[in-house]
Formats: C-alpha cells, structure tokens, sequence
C-alpha cells in the first residue's frame, strides 16, 4: 500500500501555505459554474489548514488556456462561489506569479486566503519549468496537493514545486490513495468491476489490469460494440474501433485463461441516429440491423449486470452503460448507478461520466468512494506511479 504524510503530520501552525486544488469546474456559456463539486471537496482540507491559524495560497488550472490568457477561463467565477461555501472574503490574484501577486501574499494576515490566477495561463506549467515551480513555491513554507484529478501529470504546480518545499497530501488526496490503492493491492473478494464508456483504446491498460485481480469484468457503452464484434456478431453502425478487435480478442482469450468472468451485453437499446427524437428498439445483442446504432444496454443485461452487483465484495464503476446524456439511451446507467448505490460491498466511482452519472441519479452519496480523478485513477489503478504522489513525502 501506498503511505504519504497528509496535512495532519506536520506542523502548518503559523505558516504560509501553498495548496494545489482542482478547479476545473464547468462553466456555462455566461461563466457561471454549473457543478461546484469540486470546490466542495477540496473544503474539509481548507478548512483544516486555516484552523492551524495559516495563510493559505490556493492555485489551480481551469480549462485548456493552453499558455494564453483567455478571460473566460479566469478563476473569479471560482474565487467568488468558494467565498459563499466559506463565508469569508477571498483575493483572487489577476496573475499567479509575478510582483503584483507578491505583494498580495507578503500582505497576507492569518487566516487569509488568496487564490492565485489560472496556472494553464503560463506554458511553463505544464512543461514543469524549474523556474516557474521555485517562484510558486517561494510564496509559502508548505506545499500541500489535495489535486488528485491532476496527479497523473507532472507540471509545475503538482510535481516541480515538490521539489523546493516539504510536500505532502491533503484529505481528498489521501482518500484517493487509500480507496484506490486497496482496490490495486487488497480487493475484499469478489471483486467486480464495470467499465462502460465510448472506447477500448482510452481503456486498455486498466483493462489487462482488472483481469488480474477481478473475478468478473462487466463491459458496456460504446466500447462493448469492438468487443462483440471480435467475438463474431453484427454490430450495425454501433461505434466499433476496427484497430481494436485484435487487441479485443486477445483480451477475451486472456480472461477465459484465468477463468475471469467476462461478460458483454446480452440485448441492447439500438437507434437510428443519435438523438432525442431518434426511433428507438430493443434487440439482441447478435442481430444489430445495418442500420441501426446500439446506443445503450438492454433489460436482459441490466438484470444479468445487477445480479453480479448484489453478489460482490468490492465493485469498480468506470464509464456509462450507454449515451446517457440523452434521456431515452440513459436507462441502463441509471439502472447501474442505483445497483452500485444500494450494493452491499465497497463501491468506488471513477472519475468522469459515471460521477456525472451517479450525480444526475442522485446517489453519489450512497458510494463509498467517488473518485475525482478520471484518468488519474485509471492510470493508478493500472500500477502507474503517478508523478503528483510520488513526489510526496512517504509516512
């Protein structure tokens, strides 16, 4: 098991504190955010941090600026709702580095909190430019992460900075490391996993993986059409990645060598085009219509999905059943989100969709773990070492 110092092993009373969050929210076309759940998670850590009577530098990226200022990526939307969560005025810096942003923190009493300006602002960010990560880290006498979303990369804020000031883990970041890491090295056994989402190529890693230490691997969304149609049936025009089918075959033959259960939709929700007023049928799995689109699953395989579900110890969602985005393809991640939900073993949620999932069913709090981090999680969960971790001081 992975064991990092988190904010409770060290003394911050007093101190200057340069904390990394993920504020990459959603925002609407007016800059309003339209989901806050990452602010919220990042509060119990912030709120621990200014109870040791610190100051507090928060940063963050938000979007993909790509080295560009753009004012419709600014971090005052973000600035603005975490002041109503806290109940308490925040600076939010028009830069996040630079002498007007020093003056800003040398000015700093306890209990203040300032927020430093988009870091994608700046190319060397994600180049992790020594230069750029020693004036981040100038600003304070801790570096706290509690960004796990971002860990998988290392760029200035969440892997350079690591290297000047004493570095350790705050809350949501221990809480990854700790659900992840028991589904990486002590699964309570049986242990399932779901995998949905549009493709095997963005999966294939975590893939061969879970056929490591799951006891069934259940397959759904789009990626399941590559799949099906490596084992020999008629797909339609259901999202297939033809570079792919070799790739999923060789994982059918691996799970049937180790006895892992590999299951695929058995029928499927099939439409003539993707959309709200699409002409929609239910059919089985080996007799998709040439011109149909299979765009969710089907009651057959909920049921069959489900009664796997009730059974496990442990259980890993990652990716939707269908299009869940469009009412109508959307009945078989709901029927998932509500069996994982109300599942007797350990649930963790992965990243991405199936969060939007298990937050537009309205059972997130039902999970035991919903985790922040879409690809970080994946990659964690295939063994990488993620480079934001590893920087970490070990407990």
């Amino acid at each position: 098991m992975i064991k990092k110092k988190t904010v409770r092993d060290v003394d911050l009373k007093g101190k200057r504190i340069i904390m990394r969050v993920d504020f990459n929210v959603p925002l609407d076309k007016e800059g309003n955010i339209t989901d806050d759940t990452r602010i919220r998670a990042a509060l119990p850590t912030i709120k621990y941090v200014l109870e040791q009577d610190t100051k507090l530098i928060l940063m963050s990226h938000l979007g993909r600026p790509k080295g560009q200022v753009k004012e419709e990526l600014r971090l005052a939307p973000v600035g603005k709702r975490l002041q109503e969560l806290l109940g308490k005025d925040i600076i939010v810096c028009k830069d996040s580095i630079g002498e007007e942003v020093k003056k800003i923190i040398s000015g700093m009493q306890s209990g203040d909190i300032v927020i430093l300006e988009n870091l994608r602002f700046h190319k060397e960010e994600e180049a992790n430019d020594p230069e750029f990560a020693k004036e981040l880290a100038s600003y304070a006498d801790i570096y706290v992460n509690d960004a796990f979303g971002t860990a998988h990369r290392a760029h200035a804020s969440t892997e350079g900075i690591a290297h000047y000031l004493p570095a350790v883990a705050g809350f949501l970041m221990e809480k990854e490391i700790d659900f992840l890491g028991k589904l990486l090295y002590q699964p309570a056994k049986p242990y399932i996993a779901i995998i949905g989402g549009a493709k095997v190529s963005s999966k294939i890693g975590v893939l061969e993986k879970l056929l490591e230490k799951v006891d069934a691997l259940l397959i759904g969304g789009g990626m399941s059409y590559t799949f099906l149609k490596a084992k020999g049936f008629e797909v339609g025009n259901s999202l297939v990645e033809t570079e792919k089918i070799n790739l999923a075959f060789e994982l059918i033959k691996k799970a049937d060598e180790k006895g892992i259960s590999l299951q695929f939709p058995v029928d499927n929700l099939v439409a003539d085009r993707i959309g709200a007023d699409a002409r929609v049928k239910l059919t089985d799995t080996n007799v998709i219509p040439k011109d149909m689109i299979g765009v969710d699953i089907g009651p057959k395989t909920i049921k069959q999905y489900k009664k796997e579900i009730k059974k496990a110890s442990t259980i890993f969602w990652n990716g939707p059943m269908g299009i869940f985005e469009i009412d109508k393809f959307a009945k078989g991640t709901i029927q998932i989100a509500k069996a994982v939900a109300s599942a007797k073993g350990t649930t963790v949620v992965g990243g991405g969709d199936s969060v939007a999932a298990v937050n537009k069913v309205g059972v997130a709090d039902k999970i035991d773990h919903v985790s922040t981090g879409g690809g970080a999680s994946l990659e964690f969960l295939e063994g990488k070492e993620l480079p934001g971790i590893k920087v970490l001081e070990d407990a």
